[in-house]
């Protein structure tokens, strides 16, 4: 799937933009602070959420004049093109709209798969663990679409469940609806992470790449995994009283980590040198989108921001080389030219420059 068509309103650092693409590579480079980053932030809004920064639709609004923004564009995947556009006023939340119908951005999930790496995620193995389930989540969604609805399910009767537990709520009944969602949308969350990690095992296994393969696991913070629905029922209910005393709920799959290996050297991800672990992030990406192909028929967008700066000359030649027996339009950012030479002509270039505080987008 690729985008042939893409136009920009008042998009962040963008005042007007008009791209028509096919469906190559499309390499971005220009100075810092030139919006590179905000061309390819508008191109994850094509999936459900907030997009690569998680940003509110109010901070995406082009200043100084704030009077709302539009994103519009042709989405080609192996059902057909569909026109998509996405559009804010005055701060208000976004409004997706497909083939000119009003619609829930949740049904975005059943048109595009973007998958992305931006630079947050470089220290994904050594911060917390609500980063990696995030990324994690990310991965699990471009497989299960669904999964949206389940974790929206949990987490609101997580939110419900928590009020009760601070104001020390002890009655069972108040308690019984929302655990029984919980435990209900909490297997469906275990069970989508666990499909998908196996996914994603199996994409990197025997796959012909000069990236390390990341050997992945999900552990509980603390004592053991409920995976059934049932077991996360009877787990809810013999914490509940530790949880009255926390003031939040101690158990579920909010509380699961992911933990990855350096397969070759049998060592943590956690443990390994930043230009090993940025390997390892790169490794599952494309892992994702092999993966995503064989499912779909039709590999995902991909959206790389500042990539190629982290990696020798050997190694981008082999991510670009993968790229392409992909099929897949990438979305890469850099500050020149150079660090996109091994392309060649298998990439469209942009270059993107400030003019007076606009960024403008022209054929590089």
């Amino acid at each position: 799937m690729y985008l042939s068509h893409l136009t920009l309103s008042h998009f962040r650092s963008h005042k007007l933009v008009r791209l028509e693409l096919d469906a190559r590579p499309v390499a971005i480079y220009g100075p810092n602070g030139a919006g590179k980053t905000n061309l390819i932030e508008a191109v994850s809004l094509f999936s459900p959420g907030r997009g690569m920064r998680r940003a509110s639709a109010g901070d995406m609004a082009r200043r100084p004049e704030q009077i709302g923004w539009k994103i519009a564009g042709h989405l080609n995947g192996p059902d057909g093109v569909h026109e998509i556009a996405f559009s804010s006023q005055n701060g208000a939340a976004r409004q997706v709209q497909i083939d000119e119908k009003s619609t829930p951005q949740n049904a975005l999930a059943k048109l595009a798969r973007v998958v992305w790496l931006v630079p947050a995620m470089d220290r994904l193995w050594i911060e917390g663990a609500e980063g990696r389930r995030r990324f994690l989540d990310r991965l699990v969604l471009s497989f299960f679409p669904a999964h949206a609805e389940a974790s929206l399910t949990y987490e609101k009767a997580m939110r419900e469940r928590n009020r009760l537990l601070k104001e020390q709520v002890r009655d069972a009944m108040w308690y019984a609806v929302l655990e029984g969602q919980l435990a209900a949308a909490g297997a469906v969350m275990h069970a989508n992470r666990m499909a998908t990690l196996e996914r994603i095992k199996l994409a990197q296994r025997g796959a012909e790449t000069q990236f390390p393969v990341a050997e992945l696991e999900l552990v509980q913070s603390e004592g053991s995994m409920p995976e059934t629905e049932a077991d996360l029922l009877e787990a809810f209910g013999e914490s509940r009283f530790r949880d009255i005393a926390a003031g939040r709920t101690l158990v579920g799959p909010h509380r699961s980590d992911l933990y990855g290996v350096f397969a070759a050297k049998g060592v943590p991800a956690s443990e390994c040198s930043t230009g090993e672990q940025k390997a390892l992030l790169i490794s599952l990406i494309l892992a994702n989108a092999r993966a995503l192909t064989e499912d779909l028929g039709a590999p995902p967008i991909l959206l790389l921001d500042e990539v190629a700066a982290h990696l020798d000359a050997g190694r981008r030649a082999a991510l670009y080389d993968e790229i392409c027996a992909l099929g897949a339009q990438a979305w890469m950012t850099g500050t020149g030219p150079e660090l996109f030479a091994e392309l060649g002509d298998r990439a469209q270039m942009l270059f993107v420059d400030d003019a007076n505080g606009v960024s403008e987008v022209t054929p590089g």
